[in-house]
């Protein structure tokens, strides 16, 4: 006998494959659950710490944990960093900005 010919076997293996896709789909959104805003904010910062926070020559930020890098960021907001580009930067950024640029730039590798 096949062993999909039975209603109950054929139900059984629509549901299990059902779960598996359901599983895989809800990674997938949990992985990209950071990436929209972070993404787009981290557009503004390619010159200097490429596409994808990874170089070309200034520090990588890519795979840094999201709390330091935000802790980061809120120094150089704060001023105690000196008056330099990233502080004129990050001044045009909220809090829930910063936030979500520095969980986009932590799932970078």
């Amino acid at each position: 006998m096949h062993p999909f010919r039975s209603r109950a076997r054929r139900w059984a293996f629509g549901t299990a494959l059902s779960t598996v896709l359901l599983a895989s789909l809800g990674a997938a959104q949990a992985q990209t659950a950071v990436s929209p805003a972070g993404r787009l904010l981290a557009s503004n910062c390619f010159q200097c710490h490429g596409t994808n926070g990874k170089g070309p020559g200034f520090e990588k930020l890519a795979g840094k944990s999201a709390s330091e890098l935000y802790k980061e960021m809120k120094e150089f907001q704060s001023g105690k960093e000196g008056d330099n580009i990233m502080a004129r930067h990050v001044m045009g950024y909220t809090d829930a900005q910063l936030q979500a640029l520095a969980q986009w730039l932590s799932t970078q590798r």
